[in-house]
């Protein structure tokens, strides 16, 4: 399908809104600031507090809304702009952040400092920036009062850095006529991102598969002094080892393939061959070693991953407890169900006496690019950001979006603000921050992408 070169809705941005003296991007600024310090932090979550400042600002606008707790203090909200006939465009957003220590940070986390060109605080860039983004999006759309060729929805979720279970998943459950009739999704996942040679945006279409797994080891306990030849700790140690010791091969999936293809347009000489044909440089264990080494998050899209993130066994220190326990969280390419690999990873310590539960498990989906929103994203990127490019992009991590991906309805990351590859680090880090001027200028490019998409 192909855009033409001039389109309405890119025309609209040229004009002011209403009678509205401050523009969208700086309102987008003054909510962002005021919404950082409403501590939305999780556990345990309290997403009601935003449901409750975004549906102060829909109330102002004299936009209807509708809200639900699934469960006390976890509020989730949608609002609606009718439009034709066309499938619905859902711009979905989460509203809880995670926990940040104020001692390992410059500012108070959820203080919305702007200093050095800067906003401060968590969630500017995991996401209450993009939540933003797409208010001040949706708000524009109803100001300027012009026929749309589809509904518009916004959705405020509560819980993806949990999962999702009393947000997304919960909506989809028992909220399901939200989403009736959707046939696309924009979401968090991707960005652009400035790199040496050239300005990218990265689109996220698929990620990798998360399966949180919990081991039990049970054995004879007894007094430290006197060790048995096994015990449920030496039990859970021996499982954790040969999982540690025992890399899952690597294999490369089509969707993956094409994110390193275009990474090796502007790579450095020095990766440009082996990101070219990942094929055959998975096949050499010190060229793996040595990406692990260049960029952790590269490697990971090479394998199936398990992290050990938690291990217990006694609460006193000359005790052999009767139980001991670890948590694994895995990651899976995006090629095969989960259970196969749950399956792989029992065999492989099944001779420890360990038990394997499934905490969590996702499954696979991957987006098409074929789609008028991301055809959006490229021309809008490609107009605004002169010599920029748009490339599919895989995430490491999970987001909301395979909950609708599992309905079958192509949804993307993708926030236009530019980022540099630098301040990456500080998403679920110290001291989050976004640029305000990038901020701004992505506030109006996701405008543009959002009304190139709902206008004829």
């Amino acid at each position: 399908m192909k855009l033409p070169k001039f389109r309405p809705a890119l025309f609209l941005l040229l004009i002011p809104f209403l009678a509205n003296s401050q523009s969208i991007e700086e309102e987008a600024l003054d909510w962002l600031t005021e919404y950082i310090t409403i501590d939305t932090i999780n556990p345990p979550g309290n997403e009601s507090r935003a449901v409750d400042f975004i549906a102060n600002i829909l109330e102002a606008e004299g936009i209807p809304y509708q809200t639900a707790e699934s469960a006390p203090g976890r509020g989730n909200l949608w609002t609606r702009l009718k439009g034709g006939d066309q499938p619905a465009l859902v711009m979905l957003q989460h509203t809880d952040v995670v926990p940040a220590d104020e001692k390992y940070w410059t500012v108070d986390p959820l203080s919305g400092e702007i200093k050095d060109g800067f906003l401060w605080g968590r969630g500017t860039l995991d996401m209450k920036g993009t939540g933003i983004s797409q208010l001040a999006t949706f708000i524009s759309l109803h100001r300027a009062g012009v026929p749309l060729n589809r509904d518009v929805v916004l959705v405020a979720t509560a819980d993806e850095e949990a999962g999702g279970y009393f947000g997304a998943g919960w909506l989809v459950d028992n909220h399901p006529e939200i989403f009736e009739g959707a046939g696309l999704l924009i979401n968090e996942g991707g960005n652009g991102e400035q790199r040496e040679k050239e300005l990218l945006f990265q689109v996220e279409v698929t990620q990798k598969v998360p399966v949180w797994l919990r081991l039990t080891a049970v054995d004879t306990p007894g007094h430290g002094s006197m060790p048995n030849p096994t015990s449920s700790m030496t039990r859970i140690v021996d499982a954790l080892n040969l999982i540690r010791t025992n890399p899952f091969p690597p294999r490369m999936v089509p969707a993956i393939d094409a994110m390193f293809q275009s990474l090796s347009l502007s790579a450095s000489a020095e990766w440009e061959e082996p990101f070219s044909n990942m094929s055959q440089t998975i096949k050499d264990p010190d060229s793996l070693l040595k990406l692990q080494n260049y960029s952790p998050f590269l490697h990971a899209l090479t394998r199936d991953t398990c992290s050990i993130t938690r291990f217990e066994g006694s609460n006193k220190i000359n005790v052999v407890p009767p139980e001991a326990w670890a948590e694994l969280d895995c990651r899976i390419l995006p090629d095969r169900p989960s259970e196969f690999f749950v399956q792989d990873l029992k065999d492989l310590i099944k001779d420890t006496g360990v038990d394997v539960e499934v905490i969590m498990a996702f499954t696979a989906a991957i987006s098409t690019t074929d789609t008028v929103l991301y055809e959006a994203i490229e021309e809008v990127t490609g107009e605004r950001h002169p010599g920029s490019r748009v490339t599919p992009y895989v995430s490491t991590g999970f987001t909301d979006s395979h909950f609708f991906r599992d309905l079958g309805i192509p949804s993307y990351g993708f926030d236009p603000t530019v980022v540099p590859e630098s301040e990456f680090v500080r998403i679920h880090g110290n001291d989050e921050r976004i640029n305000i001027a990038a901020y701004k200028r992505g506030v109006i490019d996701h405008l543009a992408i959002i009304a190139t998409v709902v206008y004829d």
